[in-house]
């Protein structure tokens, strides 16, 4: 009676067995494909911002190009302006302000200042005090 009870048991046993490596497959199945789309979805951003890193660094290398010649062609104006009107005032000249040969990127400019002059008012020391 010992050995059927033990049969009973081990057919218990891999019924049970068989039902949890059923549905536990399933959420087996389901990790390595969320797992495999998080690897996709990772190589598929990374892919997008050396294209981004590309495109932006090309785009940098075009205006950079675009600048220099530019400054070429005012520098070109300016001394034809200069040889060809020696006589033309300064006011009336249009390239009366030359670029240098040297490294300069730009005109000069005044930069805008993200503070007021004095004090506001809020902590001046000859503030009436109620």
């Amino acid at each position: 009676m010992t050995w059927e009870y033990g049969l009973i048991g081990l057919v218990i046993g891999i019924i049970i067995g068989a039902v949890a490596m059923r549905f536990g497959n399933k959420t087996l199945r389901k990790q390595r494909s969320m797992q495999y789309e998080l690897e996709k979805t990772k190589a598929e951003l990374a892919d997008y911002r050396e294209e981004l890193t590309n495109h932006f660094a090309r785009s940098a290398e075009l205006l950079d190009n675009m600048a220099h010649d530019y400054r070429q062609l005012y520098q070109h104006m300016a001394k034809g302006s200069n040889d060809l009107l020696p006589n033309l005032p300064g006011d009336a000249n249009p390239f009366a302000y030359q670029l240098t040969e040297a490294d300069n990127d730009q005109a000069p400019v005044q930069m805008p200042r993200d503070y007021s002059e004095g004090a506001s008012g809020l902590l001046r020391g000859d503030a009436k005090r109620d």
